[in-house]
């Protein structure tokens, strides 16, 4: 397992290599440190299921850095769009109608639609501008506490990644981080709130109206 530092270009690159063999890193986000792999293979969707041990009926989300790449997968319709155009880069996934059929199927559990963000962490998008998309999820087994910092990662019973890329963990992180990010549903075309994370769903109905 190497240990990889954000700040440094060269250590990018190799992850952006790791990803693109199929492999499998841990990355630090804006919430919480996730452990992440090219969306588009298979195989490493498949590691990143069993590292987890996470039960196969839940879908993967996915990141990027760039509203452009969110639209190559994700329609956003919208309330999707009055969302994303306020909210990110930051703490919420948007689940809608997946337009991409090279997403394994794996990686959506069977469903046509998929959840995307786009981060609000310099590290993350740096990284995410060299290798475009990231499936991810938390850095931890299952059920147990999510991490929000690399030694934590290290110090957890999650193993058999490649790289752990370390990120500015001195920075202070929002109390709320350890619940992950906000997860919405525009698939109906209806707002559902799917998990509450950092952002409160008051919130989220107050800029919808707002731009009503």
């Amino acid at each position: 397992m190497l240990i990889l530092d954000c700040k440094n270009e060269d250590h990018l690159i190799k992850c952006k290599e790791i990803i693109r063999k199929g492999g499998i890193i841990v990355y630090p986000t804006d919430t919480i440190y996730g452990l992440g792999c090219d969306p588009y293979n298979k195989k490493a969707v498949e590691k990143v299921f069993k590292i987890k041990e996470r039960l196969m009926d839940k879908p993967l989300p996915i990141l990027t850095f760039d509203i452009r790449y969110v639209e190559k997968i994700l329609f956003l319709d919208i309330i999707g769009r009055k969302l994303a155009d306020y909210f990110w880069p930051g703490p919420l996934t948007i689940i809608g109608n997946l337009i991409d059929d090279k997403i394994p199927k794996i990686l959506t559990a069977g469903k046509k639609t998929v959840g995307l963000r786009i981060p609000n962490n310099t590290d993350t998008l740096n990284l995410l501008k060299y290798c475009n998309f990231l499936a991810g999820t938390s850095a931890n087994i299952s059920n147990e506490n999510s991490c929000i910092t690399a030694k934590e990662v290290m110090n957890s019973k999650l193993d058999g990644y490649d790289a752990i890329l370390i990120g500015d963990d001195n920075k202070p992180k929002n109390p709320f981080s350890f619940n992950g990010s906000t997860i919405v549903d525009i698939s109906t075309h209806n707002l559902q709130i799917i998990r509450h994370g950092v952002i409160k769903s008051e919130t989220i109905y107050k800029i919808l109206y707002q731009f009503k």
